[in-house]
């Protein structure tokens, strides 16, 4: 197999949305220069159904590798989900089943496909799942594992130290999590792992372990992660049900592009695209000479919905948000809510049909005129009637199709 070792294609991947080479940026450059394949992995936990642009970093990162030759394996991590990471938790995750991850596992393969070329035959990529080896080590296995760290390495873990300080419970079985992902280093043979920094005290596990179990180098690449450099916040969440999946429409895909918050803007077009550095500069500076974010934003999701669907589509879901949102027009395509016979006002029909945030909220939008019943301002005093299909509009952004239970 022919490895590339191009110096400017290798420098992008050791800059571009990377946050720390272990054990060095430099060793890892000098590995990649010599012209060996070397086995590459990241792993990913089923606890969605789903994989939002957040995680597209480490795949383009992935992508770019396996351009140059190298062999990438794409982990799942069945088994470890069944347990549960504590990773950036301040309390316990709750644990899968067997059958919930069979279930989230279901279009992960397909999504992966978007960015990963899985149907090469020159190199192909594996698809890996950690119960393989993990549901086979017996205790004495997994003492032998667990004898490689001490009770003081692991809570030195942030999240741990949280937990304890906040004196809420810390399990036993929590502590396997990382000297289990540490495993799939060995079971893997890997030289390189990937993953966000909230991975890094596990994938260092897996350092730990592959220097003593197989006496070799692995490097560690920890990668940024989206977050608002404003709040600190994160822009994608599987855990808070938040993020733009690769699996969404293109209109829906280009709206929820749209909503995120303009700061985390350029690390988007940073992280989440193939645009080149150069022109995400050039984008920067207009950004910095004042120019409207939204058309830098209107860039971005057109730039994401061609990645995953094509440009056609891409410019028809431009077209439709614009006409949507800066000229008032709804889109053709609009979500059902389900009307409980219970809900008896139009505070109560806002609020618990998550229109609004509560009742008392709710009534200060019809206060202002912000709710519309085809096409019709309602108010605080406006009887309470609609036939069905009728659409109710909350704002500029929010409209559903009224449907009667």
């Amino acid at each position: 197999m022919h490895i590339n070792t191009d110096p400017e294609r290798i420098e992008e991947i050791l800059t571009r949305s990377i946050d720390t080479v272990y054990p060095a940026k430099e060793a890892l450059r000098k590995k990649l220069s010599e012209g060996t394949q070397l086995r590459i992995y990241m792993g990913i936990d089923p606890t969605a159904d789903y994989i939002h642009i957040g995680h597209s970093t480490n795949y383009i990162i992935l992508r770019r590798l396996h351009e140059l030759g190298h062999k990438i394996i794409v982990l799942v991590g069945d088994f470890t989900a069944m347990i549960g990471d504590p990773s950036d938790k301040t309390s316990m995750r709750v644990q899968l089943t067997k059958e919930e991850v069979e279930e989230n596992l279901k279009s992960f393969k397909a999504q992966i496909a978007k960015i990963l070329d899985l149907d090469s035959t020159e190199n192909p990529i594996e698809f890996r799942f950690n119960s393989d080896w993990l549901s086979s080590l017996t205790f004495a296995d997994a003492t032998e594992l667990a004898s490689n760290f001490t009770v003081q390495q692991m809570l030195e873990r942030d999240a741990f130290q949280k937990r304890i300080a906040a004196k809420k419970p810390l399990f036993i079985h929590e502590f396997f999590y990382p000297f289990m992902q540490g495993y799939d280093s060995v079971a893997l043979d890997a030289d390189i792992e990937i993953g966000g920094t909230d991975q890094t005290f596990n994938m260092l596990a897996g350092r730990t372990l592959v220097a003593r179990l197989k006496q070799k180098e692995k490097f560690v690449i920890t990668t940024t992660l989206l977050t608002n450099p404003e709040t600190g916040e994160k822009l994608m969440s599987k855990s808070l049900g938040t993020g733009v999946s690769l699996k969404a429409n293109p209109q829906d895909m280009f709206g929820k592009v749209m909503a995120l918050a303009d700061a985390g803007i350029m690390q988007c077009f940073i992280d989440c695209t193939y645009l080149p550095q150069t022109q995400i500069q050039a984008l920067q500076k207009e950004l910095s000479e004042g120019k409207n974010p939204r058309d830098i934003k209107l860039r971005l999701a057109h730039e994401i919905v061609t990645m995953y669907h094509s440009k056609k589509e891409a410019d028809e879901a431009q077209e439709a948000w614009i006409n949507q949102f800066s000229k008032g027009a709804l889109p053709q395509s609009l979500p059902d809510l389900l009307v409980d016979v219970t809900w008896a006002d139009w505070e109560s029909l806002l609020a618990e049909g998550r229109l609004a945030a509560s009742k008392s909220g709710a009534r200060r939008l019809l206060q202002q005129g912000a709710v519309k019943l085809q096409q019709q301002k309602l108010t605080p005093d406006t009887p309470y009637r609609f036939a069905e299909n009728d659409i109710l509009q909350v704002g500029k952004r929010v409209a559903v199709r009224l449907k009667k239970t």
